[in-house]
């Protein structure tokens, strides 16, 4: 059994990176995976993932900030914006020497790496894509209330925003929309995430970023040349009922990227909640072959 260790380092002016890595105890050469989570959860979400693929590689999940533990200072004024959380990410590669990985993106994380690879292109090896969205094929109608807070950037809209997705049961349905078996969801998960959603000022934050996603969509066209220029190895295992990121945005990546291997999970969003050991098998058949 690999152990997982925790472990924070601070970048970017005082940013404290909370994160979670494990390595197969006979290589320590062995490559790198980096694990990028989404809204509105942290590293917590690899739990389970983390020890299956730290058997044969360097795994590594950082806490974006604003979620999870990764801590932030006031004096610091940090802005929260797509790029902002891009920037520390990479700021945190680098205090580790991580020059070169394969990377796991679900939801933010897509956009999160997705920027950093128009400035290091060379750095990623691979990208497994858990519904992680880079095409407009791939917004669902999940968006609605958050494309017309886009659009009119009223506090009307950010309100109905804030009370339709800030809330213990938007936070629980996440996870069980869509899934087979909401039952087997550990309750922890949501749970937790709620908690950490209800510090202090958390509720801008998030509504900051929720509003900053447009300019991600905006760039979408330069993520989808990135991976023509770069034909980079990419695996799309997707939780084909999610609501948020639908199925045509997995599809969507064969367009750039003709030999990437797109598999649809009888899951939602949250598929590696109930599709761990799947997931993990596809991923480490994949990267046999990248690496």
């Amino acid at each position: 059994m690999v152990l997982t260790s925790i472990k924070s380092v601070v970048v970017d002016s005082g940013i404290s990176v909370f994160y979670r890595t494990a390595s197969p105890a006979d290589n320590a050469a062995a490559p790198t995976v980096l694990l990028l989570h989404g809204f509105p959860t942290s590293s917590h979400q690899y739990r389970h993932l983390i020890p299956l693929l730290a058997q044969h590689y360097n795994v590594v999940a950082p806490d974006l900030p604003g979620f999870g533990w990764t801590t932030v200072p006031a004096e610091r004024n940090y802005t929260y914006t797509f790029v902002a959380l891009s920037r520390t990410i990479g700021e945190f590669l680098d205090a580790l020497f991580i020059k070169t990985f394969a990377v796991y993106i679900f939801d933010y994380g897509a956009p999160v790496l997705l920027r950093l690879a128009l400035e290091r292109p060379a750095a990623i090896s691979a990208i497994i894509s858990q519904n992680g969205n880079a095409y407009t094929d791939g917004l669902g109608a999940a968006w609605a209330p958050i494309q017309k807070y886009w659009a009119s950037g009223s506090a009307e809209d950010r309100a109905t925003v804030e009370a339709g997705v800030l809330t213990f049961e938007a936070t629980k349905w996440q996870y069980t929309h869509g899934s087979r078996e909401p039952d087997a969801i550990e309750p922890e998960s949501y749970t937790l995430d709620w908690a950490l959603m209800q510090r202090p000022g958390n509720f801008e934050i998030q509504l900051d970023l929720f509003k900053d996603y447009q300019n991600n969509v905006a760039l979408y066209p330069k993520f989808q040349e990135y991976f023509r220029e770069s034909q980079v190895p990419l695996l799309a295992v997707w939780g084909k009922h999610d609501a948020f990121f639908i199925p045509p945005g997995a599809e969507a990546y064969k367009r750039d990227l003709p030999k990437a291997e797109v598999i649809l999970l009888d899951a939602g969003h949250f598929a590696g909640e109930t599709e761990t050991s799947e997931i993990a098998e596809l991923i480490l058949k994949f990267l046999k072959k990248v690496f």
